[in-house]
């Protein structure tokens, strides 16, 4: 079977699709037959070699890449009660230290990191799920807010943020969303009360907004110290990024969203799909061996949902 894999690190170059044994399922495991496989910023510091330079994962000689699947279960390992062969699943890969990835013809991985899909949108749509939708909702648990406060997102528009968004409303949050001024529209789509263009003083015009500032914030942009600054102090701040988070001044409690593979969540989060209350984007759909192509077009930025490929 293919997958893709680096055996060095470096630019899109190094990025192989390689011809590999097909997995098999161990003891509660299952292995699933690939429909899509999103691509994410994790794959471009993983390829680059930026996540063993910081500690994150151990060079090896061969790198498997992919988190995001959907797909078919095609063989189940033992004490797996809970699937059955021909169940449409989606799931997260979330070890960096892996021979196999996502981005393959087949993967394995625990049952536990796995759910059935939404019924109510396609495997590629499902593809773009996993690794997003747990690292937005995964922070805003961080967060502890209650119904009726507010949380300002970052990067809004973004595929972390936009799910943030949706899903903050769906707790019955009023959400602050930053992003840029020609995507205004679209995350008041998703449902973002309050909406301020990136650029400017973002403390000074979320105090604007909500006097005092906002009850906490989901950090999808990575702007730390600025996005530190529209909080409340003894609010709450929930940073995505390894190394983003900023001292948590004025009695702010800050965080950081180590995302962890979490199948009961799917299963709610495709219950939200099919519920019309959280919505999928996808950028556009790749071969596999086009992943290079996915590199370059993520890296260049701009895109507004996820790129998936397509064994």
């Amino acid at each position: 079977m293919r997958a893709v894999v680096i055996r060095s690190f470096g630019g899109p170059e190094v990025l192989e699709q390689a011809e590999v044994p097909v997995p098999s399922p161990g003891p509660g495991r299952v292995r699933i037959r690939v429909t899509a496989a999103g691509v994410n910023p994790v794959d471009l510091h993983t390829r680059s070699g930026g996540l063993a330079q910081a500690g994150l994962m151990v060079p090896r000689d061969v790198i498997g890449l992919g988190w995001d699947v959907a797909g078919t279960i095609d063989e189940i390992g033992s004490g797996v009660p809970d699937f059955a062969l021909g169940d449409q699943v989606y799931g997260l890969s979330d070890r960096l230290d892996v021979p196999l990835g996502a981005q393959a013809d087949f993967v394995v991985l625990d049952a536990a990191a796995v759910a059935l899909a939404p019924r109510r949108a396609s495997a590629v749509e499902a593809a773009t799920i996993p690794l997003n939708a747990l690292t937005a909702v995964q922070s805003l648990d961080a967060l502890a807010l209650t119904a009726g406060q507010t949380v300002l997102i970052t990067g809004a528009a973004g595929a972390v943020g936009g799910f943030a968004v949706e899903l903050a409303v769906a707790q019955g949050l009023r959400a602050v969303a930053t992003a840029a001024a020609p995507d205004e529209d679209l995350v008041r789509e998703l449902g973002a009360e309050f909406f301020v263009p990136r650029g400017g003083r973002l403390g000074e015009a979320v105090r604007a907004l909500i006097p005092g500032g906002a009850d906490g914030a989901v950090d999808a942009a990575s702007l730390g110290a600025e996005a530190l600054d529209a909080v409340r102090s003894g609010g709450a701040f929930a940073a995505v990024v390894g190394g983003a988070e900023p001292a948590g001044l004025r009695g702010i409690r800050v965080s950081n969203t180590w995302i962890r593979a979490d199948g009961p969540r799917l299963a709610e989060l495709a219950a939200l799909v099919d519920a019309g209350r959280l919505t999928p984007r996808v950028a556009g759909t790749l071969p596999l061996d086009r992943v290079a192509d996915a590199h370059h077009r993520l890296a260049a930025g701009g895109l507004r949902g996820r790129l998936v490929l397509i064994p």
